[in-house]
């Protein structure tokens, strides 16, 4: 009975210490990534199925190297890139995070609202401000972590693409060599679909809401002054890495199985197209029969509600920190926090906007991906070259081996772009 009740107090133990990490990882599952995920797997079978292992260790290294910035230096990265290089750098770097969030803002809240129309049969149109007006009202009225707390396990409905794969028998020898042995056609559609991948998993707002949790972790320890928080302990930085681990698995190990999934479900029969929430949720029919859209809704909604807050946070973090004024979900709206939530109103009015330009919700979806791929590696570069730097870290410089794979992500991600482009103009 003590044996039980020890190894129940370590599991305990362990989920409590998990925090930025795992929502960042929870958070990075969003509608985007999902229809991402289905586009590869119905388009090209299993043969994606290895860029799951592969990206693994970039993201990790990635957002590694952006949670060490928050937890050393005590600022966000937008505060770390003000205080250490010129204007131009930083309004740069702000610039990327705004556009790609933006459009991933509009893409999501797109997603959200189609899939709940195919279940309820009201239009997405009407659905879209109804989603926007509801997260800006939880954010507004009451604690981010709240809120994730609740949607996290709405998120969990996304485990049913791992009970599907398995349901549906796929071809053992096929998985396996597809999981281990790269496979990338030089073509259009295939490269922006490894730019899409590669986007959607390595994207711009997550290394800025990182950065920005870790000071909001330490902030709600009391450390409320800059000479507090920085500075990080062994024991911190191992908390971290765990923490990171673990909601980098966590997505990659959901990635895997939706790619997987719906190469067996649907591009075993077919179904290479995907250009309808319909479509998408015919995945999960094996398990599930006629409450596949459900399940598929579900999800995508519990996925959005995390994901739509991260990112209009992470460009009023980014924009705070550049204007060197406090920027915290702790703040109230009409207090010291007005400029913080009116950044995410002007994020979540513009992404908005977008989806009445009469975009196909799956298309969006699926370049919203492709533009953080494209995106992301001039603020890699950033990251690493900060992360790098002793005047900024002192002896808490990243290791080595987190250098490399950061240099190793920002070219990996640079070529795919170069080839993508390079097939549209052939």
């Amino acid at each position: 009975m003590g044996n039980v009740t020890e190894r129940r107090n370590r599991v305990r133990h362990f989920f409590a210490g998990l925090g930025p990490g795992l929502i960042t990882g929870a958070a990075d599952d969003d509608p985007s990534g999902i229809s991402t995920y289905s586009v590869a797997g119905a388009s090209f079978g299993y043969g994606f199925l290895w860029t799951a292992l592969f990206s693994f260790p970039l993201m990790v290294a990635v957002q590694l190297m952006c949670a060490r910035l928050g937890m050393v230096t005590g600022r966000g990265l937008a505060g770390v890139v003000r205080r250490r290089y010129p204007r131009w750098v930083l309004w740069g770097t702000c610039a990327l995070l705004l556009i790609a969030n933006i459009i991933n803002i509009g893409a999501d809240l797109a997603g959200m609202a189609e899939a709940t129309e195919m279940v309820s049969h009201v239009s997405a149109k009407l659905w879209t401000p109804v989603f926007a007006l509801v997260i800006i009202s939880f954010l507004f009225f009451t604690d981010y972590r709240h809120i994730a707390h609740i949607f996290k396990w709405l998120t969990l409905v996304l485990f049913c693409y791992v009970v599907t794969a398995f349901l549906v028998h796929p071809e053992l020898a096929r998985t396996l060599h597809a999981t281990f042995v790269p496979q990338v056609r030089w073509s259009r559609d295939s490269l922006a679909t490894l730019v899409g991948i590669l986007g959607t998993t390595i994207s711009p707002y997550l290394f800025f809401w990182q950065a920005a949790q870790e000071v909001e972790e330490d902030r709600n320890r009391g450390r409320t002054t800059l000479a507090q928080r920085r500075g990080a302990t062994d024991g911190e930085l191992n908390r971290s890495f765990i923490d990171v681990m673990t909601g980098m698995f966590f997505s990659n190990f959901v990635m895997y199985f939706i790619i997987l999934t719906t190469a067996v479900t649907l591009h075993a029969h077919g179904q290479n197209r995907i250009t309808t929430a319909q479509q998408a949720a015919e995945a999960l029919r094996p398990l599930a029969g006629n409450a596949a859209y459900w399940l598929f809704t579900l999800g995508i909604i519990g996925t959005g509600m995390l994901g739509v807050p991260v990112l209009a946070g992470g460009c009023a973090y980014a924009i705070g920190e550049a204007g060197a004024w406090r920027a915290s979900f702790s703040d109230k709206p009409l207090g010291h926090g007005k400029r913080f939530y009116a950044v995410i109103c002007v994020a979540m009015l513009v992404g908005l906007a977008l989806d009445f330009l009469g975009l196909n919700a799956v298309s969006m979806l699926f370049w919203a991906a492709v533009i953080n791929g494209v995106l992301s590696p001039p603020l890699i570069a950033v990251v690493v070259l900060l992360s790098s730097d002793q005047k900024v870290m002192g002896d808490r410089v990243s290791p080595r081996l987190l250098r490399w794979l950061g240099w190793a992500t920002a070219a990996v991600m640079t070529l795919a772009a170069g080839g993508m482009f390079w097939t549209w103009n052939s």
